[in-house]
């Protein structure tokens, strides 16, 4: 499949190998990709326009920063994002690190501001560790997809299954306004990253166990 990763920071280099590793074709988009080439932590990355990664991607996945996404996005051709499934990682941060959609998510804006791309929210609730190394953890986690397309969802859970993410730990939340929970979570994530001392750790959502 081909994937267009918008964006080149930690979340973009990680799941662009970790998605390149199980075969499929990623570029990864950015607003200066003649400067972003020469840098060393993207040797081997295929660097384009942030444009060419939209018309590259049969996926293309949001992984900017929340804050700026929706006119990053924008940059992409409006014909080259229709009926497409977009990928929302993202979660915006104000500068002093409170949430800058606290009644709202970015997921949702996103979906606001292209109507007729198919936004499905997840991966907000890990780091880039975690994302593309589940394993890595000392038992099964969780993680999360928030849509309004089921089609578009089913695309995203293979992707993730390609990450190394089972179906058993993937967790269809319901429609895009579900996106609003994973994003908030972040508040929490920060406070168990410092009472644990690292970023690399998972959730996991453990059912009432059933009545004998």
């Amino acid at each position: 499949m081909r994937i267009g990763l918008v964006g080149t920071g930690h979340v973009a280099r990680a799941l662009g190998a970790g998605w390149s590793k199980a075969g499929h074709d990623v570029v990864l988009g950015s607003r200066s990709p003649e400067e972003r080439r020469e840098a060393d932590e993207l040797k081997g990355f295929t660097v384009v326009g942030v444009g060419e990664a939209g018309a590259h991607g049969e996926v293309v996945v949001n992984a900017t920063p929340g804050t700026a996404s929706v006119d990053v996005l924008r940059e992409i051709d409006a014909a080259d994002l229709a009926g497409k499934v977009l990928v929302d990682i993202g979660v915006g941060f104000t500068e002093n690190m409170d949430l800058s959609d606290p009644n709202y998510s970015l997921g949702e804006k996103i979906q606001a501001a292209f109507p007729e791309v198919r936004v499905v929210k997840t991966l907000a609730t890990v780091d880039s560790v975690v994302m593309t190394a589940p394993e890595s953890l000392e038992g099964p986690a969780t993680i999360f997809l928030s849509g309004d397309d089921d089609a578009a969802k089913a695309t995203t859970k293979g992707l993730l299954a390609d990450l190394g993410w089972p179906d058993a730990s993937q967790l269809d939340l319901g429609g895009i306004g579900t996106a609003r929970g994973q994003e908030h979570f972040a508040l929490l994530f920060m406070g168990v990253a410092r009472a644990i001392g690292s970023y690399e750790f998972g959730i996991r959502v453990v059912p009432q166990r059933a009545a004998s």
